[in-house]
């Protein structure tokens, strides 16, 4: 691998391993944690310290986003630790502005922290958030008695927010993305009549509500989850020491890089107990063909020796979807076909993540199907290209695993993989 181009280039040329992988790695902290952790500490009277957190587009934009609530954050990007000091989120006639940058959860989750307080605050975002759904989430805000005006395209970001909320009932649909109910159940606690949400649709994503209420239950909040919906009485948080564990999400990708070149690749510090859902990737690598082992603090994924070894499957990945473009590149190097189901709600996602990756496996030379709900890869060698990475960090990330067996792949924008992990392209080439 090419691996002495400086983030910021155009494209980036990847060059297949000589030999399989055998290495430990560690990737950086669960943005998804981190981004929960930032907002529940910011809502904690006292001092909380993160340690092991990640320092990425989209969790710099979190720690904008809470110190523009009033918390008091010092960041040490070298050790990976940030501290804390609570906000006073209700504080009367408070005007604030968050600029969410590119963050889905950024924006999603602030919204309704922002309508805790009277003032007029306003969240904005990039072109490709300000094109992301949040209808659901303003209409949940306005039944709870908010004041929401989008200021430019309805349902969309720009919105600016009053309230205060007092909590209650409220009905929220679940089959668009978990960030609606994850921000709202956040903000929960600080309702004075504590917050009943009732699903109108199935919950997508539910690991990542799990998720939540784990992070919550750690700053002393419980939330009740069930398949109607969740439940948060009025309480208050309590400042803590939390220490963010590895990103799942980002381990899939050099998991799955195991699974395709025969190595074995051990992600540190990830364990079978992980609350994050994605640790579930694994299971689906072991009904390929690849072996996993799982242990208290690593993961190890060992790939087959021939790619005869690896198999499709027909998997539902509505849990885990953001793992679902990476195992579109593992089942280019499968026997057979693998269908990939239940995650219709990813077209909404940075870009529609099944056209994308249905397009640029096409454009390798790979039969690839696009369906409602997922795709169809059908195993190939692929071709020579220039793969297309719509400023999205998942496409970049997943495609890049084809260059490790593949010649001639070159991924464009691979500066787009900083939204979550700056350091992912010099991490792979320890691969090889």
């Amino acid at each position: 691998m090419d691996s002495s181009h400086p983030p910021a280039v155009e494209s980036l040329l990847l060059r297949p391993l000589d030999r399989p992988p055998d290495v430990r790695v560690r990737v950086p902290g669960s943005k998804s944690v981190t981004n929960r952790a930032l907002l529940c500490a910011a809502l904690s009277p006292g001092h909380s310290r993160l340690t092991g957190a990640l320092f990425a587009e989209d969790t710099r934009a979190m720690l904008a986003a809470v110190s523009a609530l009033g918390a008091d954050v010092t960041a040490d990007e070298a050790g990976g630790t940030v501290n804390v000091v609570g906000a006073d989120i209700g504080r009367p006639s408070t005007t604030r502005r968050v600029d969410a940058r590119q963050s889905g959860t950024t924006s999603r989750f602030l919204l309704p922290v922002l309508a805790l307080g009277s003032g007029c605050s306003v969240v904005d975002g990039d072109a490709q958030l300000r094109s992301r759904p949040f209808g659901p989430l303003i209409s949940a805000l306005r039944d709870l008695g908010a004041d929401v005006r989008e200021l430019g395209e309805p349902d969309h970001l720009p919105v600016a927010v009053t309230g205060p909320l007092l909590g209650g009932e409220v009905l929220l649909p679940g089959d668009v993305t978990s960030q609606f109910l994850s921000g709202l159940l956040m903000a929960a606690p600080l309702m004075r009549n504590g917050l009943r949400v009732r699903l109108s649709s199935p919950a997508v994503s539910v690991p990542y509500l799990r998720l939540t209420a784990a992070v919550m239950a750690h700053f002393g909040v419980r939330a009740h989850l069930d398949d109607s919906g969740a439940l948060v009485h009025a309480g208050s948080y309590r400042a803590c020491e939390f220490a963010v564990e590895p990103d799942a999400s980002a381990a899939s990708y050099f998991l799955g890089a195991a699974a395709i070149t025969g190595g074995r690749v051990t992600i540190e510090g990830l364990g079978s107990a992980s609350p994050q859902g994605d640790v579930a990737f694994v299971d689906v690598l072991e009904r390929m063909g690849a072996r996993v082992d799982r242990a208290a603090d690593a993961i190890t994924v060992t790939g087959p020796s021939t790619s005869a070894g690896l198999h499709g499957v027909d998997v539902d990945m509505a849990d885990i979807s953001d793992t679902a473009q990476t195992v579109a590149a593992v089942a280019v190097f499968a026997s057979t076909p693998t269908r990939v189901r239940g995650i219709g709600f990813i077209r909404a996602k940075e870009t529609d993540r099944i056209g994308a990756i249905v397009t640029e496996l096409r454009c390798a030379g790979i039969t690839a199907d696009e369906h409602e709900d997922g795709f169809t890869i059908h195993p190939g060698a692929p071709n020579p290209t220039r793969v297309q990475t719509y400023d999205d960090h998942r496409m970049a990330m997943s495609m890049a695993l084809l260059g490790l067996r593949a010649p001639g792949i070159q991924i464009e924008n691979p500066g787009c993989v900083a939204k979550t992990y700056p350091g992912y392209f010099a991490d792979l080439a320890r691969l090889g």
